[in-house]
């Protein structure tokens, strides 16, 4: 999730509160020893998708962008256009979530897209129209003003072949965060879940909407339900399926956490299922809530029904970055950097999300 914008990301006093006093909230997911290696599950290497949440709603966009032809479906929550911070703190702050400094022009946003296609720095204008994205955004998100998601939405009405491959949800009070049916055994509390208008410890919004299944029924409109069967999307953990935490640090690039989770339906371990990369926002971290972003959006349920693997990658906090947000403005490329990559292929956590989409996609050894 990105941070309120009355505070800098990169207050010394905001590091120390969210390093030293942001406990979890609930348990981390349950292993019997040492997170092991990202299992090799020979998923399927087409139908590939990316979701994300605020910071994870602006990497989701960068991914899809950058590699177009590994994706074939996009969701994005509560976030604005497609490298609206160009590599710079002050315009995220100040024109990416507020907007003192005005709208971001997307006329200059395109022409830097332009370059980037001319420079094969992501992918191709084609590549990019074939992919069904799905967008969300709260009218009442005192985060990331609404506007700036209206702006995301009309440049993938640009970018996409046939405006039936776009669909854009807008929920009337709802604020920054996941709208979330909550499950019958979690008990509403006001640390863990928020209402709807606010995000609570875990900006997870207690809206009775089940956002997840209905943005994946989108993304994946001929997806049939598994031979498991039909789960309710008020079911959750590990019915159907298990959760696993693997060891991120083989993928290490600055800004990446240690250890990331994955959840593998019933019958993937035999291959062939897709696979959706899921990307928390800031604040949204394992380190920060614990399990309640990987267990309670409503992806494992969907998941469990449909076979589909889900990634949950995990970003750090850390002095540069401390609230463990996704890189969108370029905080993990080289500091000598005048423009940093962090939007292109060549960006660092770009690239380790993608080594691991490209290891679950892999053939056992």
């Amino acid at each position: 999730m990105i941070s309120h914008p009355t505070s800098s990301l990169h207050s010394l006093a905001q590091a120390l509160v969210c390093l030293g006093l942001c406990t979890p909230l609930l348990a981390q997911a349950e292993t019997d020893s040492e997170p092991e290696d990202l299992p090799a599950l020979s998923a399927a290497s087409e139908q590939a998708s990316v979701v994300g949440v605020s910071s994870g709603g602006y990497m989701a966009t960068q991914l899809a962008v950058a590699w177009p032809e590994r994706f074939s479906g996009l969701g994005v929550l509560a976030a604005g256009p497609w490298s609206c911070a160009q590599g710079s703190l002050s315009l995220a702050l100040n024109q990416c979530m507020m907007t003192r400094r005005g709208l971001p022009s997307l006329d200059e946003l395109e022409a830097r897209h332009q370059r980037y296609i001319e420079l094969e720095q992501v992918g191709s204008a084609e590549a990019l129209s074939q992919l069904r994205a799905y967008l969300w955004h709260g009218e009442e998100d005192e985060v990331v003003e609404p506007q700036l998601g209206d702006l995301l939405a009309e440049q993938w009405q640009q970018w996409l072949a046939s405006p039936d491959q776009l669909r854009v949800a807008r929920s009337d009070n709802a604020g920054h965060g996941w709208p979330i049916r909550l499950p019958s055994e979690a008990a509403p509390g006001p640390q863990e879940w928020g209402d709807c208008r606010q995000g609570g410890g875990s900006f997870l919004l207690s809206c009775d909407d089940n956002i997840a299944g209905e943005m994946l029924d989108w993304l994946y409109p001929e997806r049939e339900v598994s031979g498991a069967g039909v789960r309710s999307s008020e079911q959750e953990g590990e019915q159907g399926g298990e959760l696993v935490a693997f060891d991120q640090s083989e993928f290490a690039v600055k800004g990446l956490a240690d250890t990331g989770y994955v959840f593998i339906p019933e019958g993937c371990e035999a291959g062939e299922c897709t696979v959706t990369l899921a990307l928390h926002g800031c604040q949204m971290n394992a380190e920060a809530i614990g399990d309640t972003f990987i267990r309670y959006t409503g992806l494992n349920a969907w998941a469990a029904a449909h076979q589909q693997i889900v990634l949950y990658p995990q970003a750090e906090s850390s002095m540069a970055n401390p609230q463990g947000c996704w890189d969108w403005w370029g905080f993990a490329e080289s500091t000598w950097q005048l423009s940093p990559q962090h939007d292109t292929r060549s960006g660092t956590q770009i690239g380790a999300l993608l080594a691991m989409l490209d290891r679950l996609q892999a053939a056992p050894e």
